[in-house]
Parts: C-alpha cells; structure tokens; sequence
C-alpha cells in the first residue's frame, strides 16, 4: 500500500509510530457527488449530473469499502448505467493494478495499468494514499469521488434504478448511527487491530470489535434488519466486513475472539444478506484471502494463502420465517 506525494508514487507502509502503534485511516481526498440534476451534493463541487454510461467504477474485489458499492450497484440494478474495471487482488510494490488474474480486468477508459494513473490523470500533482473504490466521469476526465460510503449513497439515490431505497428519509438518523459504530469498531475495527504495531493499541480496538460484534448479535435477535424490516445501506456496510471476518480477520488480522460462524444471529444474517439478488455474484473469496494474505508482508512474510476455512454462504437461513419477508 504506497502513495502518491506530489504526483509522485513511492512504495511505502502506514506509519503508526507517530500514533502510538494506532492505524489511522486518512480521510478520502476527492469528495464530489454525482446528482440527479448536477447540482452540488454535500461537498465538493456541481457539475456531475446522473448520466447511464458517462460514469466508470474501479473496484477490488477484496476490498471491503469497493464491495459495498458492487453491491448497491447490483441491488440498484445500475450494471448497465454504470461500468466497471477490476483491480488484480495482490497489492505489491507499484500498489493497486490492473493485473492478469482471473476475475482482473483492464482499464478500458484511462488505458492505465495501475491504479495510481488514474489518480495522476485526475491530479498531476496528487498526494494521498491511492484506493478503491474510484468513480470516474468519462465527460469531464477526472475523479468524481474515492470515498466508498458517499459512492454509496450516489448509487442509491442520484441514478434511480429499481431495487430498494436504502437510505429512506425516515431511517436516516437510526441508519448514520448504526454507520458510525459499526465503521468505528467494526468496519475500520478489524483494520485497527490487524495493523496495530503495539499491544495496547491491538487489544483496544480488538475489544471495541467483540464489544461491538456482541450487541449486534443481540440486536439482530430482534429485528431481521440493522434498522427494523427494511434493508439499509446499514446492512450492506456490516456484510462486507463480515462475508471476510472468518476466511480472513479472525487468523490474519488476529481477531480470534469469535468467529462469525459462532454468533447465532449474525451468521444467520450474514446468509440472509448472501442470498439477496445480485450479491453473491459480487463475493470473490480467492480475490479476498490472495488479497490480504500475499499484499500485507508485514503480517504473513511467506505470502501464503490458507487452503481453509470451509464457508458455505449459501446454507439456508431462517430469517425471512422469522421475522416476515
């Protein structure tokens, strides 16, 4: 994982020295929004009205912020409005690129073959870290956003599409607080403590991450929902975490506490969401545990990838039963 510094890329790790062994993730840097209108969103500046096929996604299929937004674009049924190009799953020294592997695919827009191109066509002189998810606006050549939870809310309202408001005005206050915990202790969670370099800082946010995990558990015992009977991008932001958490974050990140596969409801949950239209297709576990067991040598030197565990999210699941389709 390197990044660009004024326009130029270097090779180099996350430095917690300065932050007492604590992962701090930056904040995204290009925070534009595509509107049904081309007005201005919430941030950054108009111009970037909702067009099928002027908008182009780059996404990894490992990563748990680019899932989300395969997701949405799936469930929105926008695969025809909005294209897109998949990274290679190892991350090694030239960061992100468009690799051979299978499930890998060119860049047909930028013709770049990595990922930081894409950031420099957008900004010659770009300094920041280089990740997915991207969104592209072919009309205008630059980087409409790379902050996967705005991608998020841009796919679900701006393009209109036939698949579920996931971010219903009457919801929005209870889906933004269940956002800000799980991506706290969670989302961001398991990152914090996979890449904590000194033992305080590894147990406080692995026991934030099993703190957390244990009141979702409790919660999804009474609603089949993170926010009642209806699915939210709430759900869609637990599920790229958990659909990862065994094959990857319990040994990799050493979040060993639990397994998914022993909480009750959250494993239940997580084959509920599975089994909606369109979201199995998005779930690429060879591109997940390639991804994080070969690019973080920090952590696994040899680079070897676990034959196991055996998952099988497609096992049946009573949640509709339960709690009414």
């Amino acid at each position: 994982m390197g990044l660009l510094v004024e326009g130029v890329w270097q090779d180099r790790w996350y430095d917690t020295k300065a932050t007492g062994g604590r992962f701090e993730r930056k904040a995204s840097a290009f925070r534009n929004w595509v509107t049904a209108d081309g007005a201005p969103g919430p941030s950054g500046e108009g111009g970037f009205r909702a067009e099928p096929g002027r908008y182009h996604l780059y996404v990894s299929l490992a990563c748990p912020w680019a899932h989300r937004t395969l997701i949405v674009r799936a469930l929105k049924g926008l695969e025809d409005a909005v294209s897109v190009s998949v990274v290679d799953p190892h991350m090694g020294a030239e960061g992100w690129v468009f690799g051979a592997s299978p499930g890998a695919t060119p860049d047909p827009v930028n013709g770049a073959s990595r990922l930081y191109e894409v950031y420099l066509a957008a900004d010659p002189a770009y300094t920041g870290r280089v990740t997915v998810p991207v969104l592209w606006d072919r009309t205008r050549g630059t980087i409409v956003s790379n902050e996967s939870a705005e991608i998020v809310r841009m796919l679900n309202g701006a393009f209109g599409g036939t698949g579920p408001d996931l971010y219903p005005e009457d919801l929005r206050a209870e889906i933004d607080a269940v956002n800000a915990r799980v991506y706290d202790r969670v989302n961001n969670g398991v990152y914090k403590a996979g890449f904590a370099t000194e033992g305080a800082a590894y147990a406080e946010a692995f026991t934030a991450l099993f703190s957390e995990l244990d009141a979702l558990e409790a919660r999804l015992a009474r609603t089949r929902y993170l926010c009642g009977d209806r699915l939210t991008e709430a759900d869609i932001r637990l599920f790229t975490t958990l659909v990862r958490f065994d094959a990857v974050y319990v040994g990799h990140f050493k979040c060993n506490r639990r397994r998914v596969g022993d909480y009750a409801n959250l494993s239940n949950y997580l084959r509920d969401l599975y089994a909606l239209p369109g979201v199995a297709g998005t779930v690429n576990l060879t591109h997940i545990k390639r991804h994080y067991y070969e690019s973080h040598p920090t952590i696994n030197p040899t680079g070897i990838v676990p034959l196991g565990p055996d998952l099988d999210f497609a096992a049946p699941n009573d949640r509709a039963s339960r709690f009414g389709a």
